[in-house]
């Protein structure tokens, strides 16, 4: 097998096990040893192939890195909706107590708390954060 076959191989290999992953930096590392492949392919030395991998699969991860696509948004879980499904859902609140009220919710229960800013009034109110069996709400 030729060199730029084997840099092709070693990158394919890569690329599937990003898929497993799920993480772009194998894809960019991939990316890397294509550019190896093409160094190869050009009759570059051994070493020169190596320094064009490495180099262009470094300069891909960091500008990954760099990226919103390095670097997801870090949320807290319990306000999170992609984590929380009832978060943005919505529930009725019929009378409130020093910031508190019991409301049916899903059949059960549950404890209910005024987010920051919220008025204690009767009505529909939006969850908007979820801590264990309590839901803390604002108004609709």
């Amino acid at each position: 097998m030729t060199d730029w076959m084997s840099w092709l191989v070693a990158a394919g290999i890569l690329v599937i096990a990003e898929l497993f992953t799920g993480t772009f930096y194998l894809l960019m590392i991939a990316v890397g040893l294509s550019a190896g492949a093409l160094a190869a392919w050009l009759g570059l030395s051994g070493p020169l192939q190596t320094f064009v991998a490495a180099s262009v699969g470094l300069a891909a991860t960091a500008i990954l890195h760099r990226s919103r696509f390095g670097r997801p948004a870090r949320r807290e879980a319990t306000r999170d909706s992609n984590v929380n499904l009832d978060i943005g859902q919505r529930v009725l609140v019929d009378a409130w107590t020093d910031g508190r009220a019991r409301v049916m919710y899903r059949g059960a229960l549950w404890d209910v708390e005024l987010g920051a800013g919220s008025r204690p009034e009767a009505g529909n109110f939006r969850i908007v954060e979820v801590q264990g069996s309590r839901l803390i709400v604002t108004n609709s």
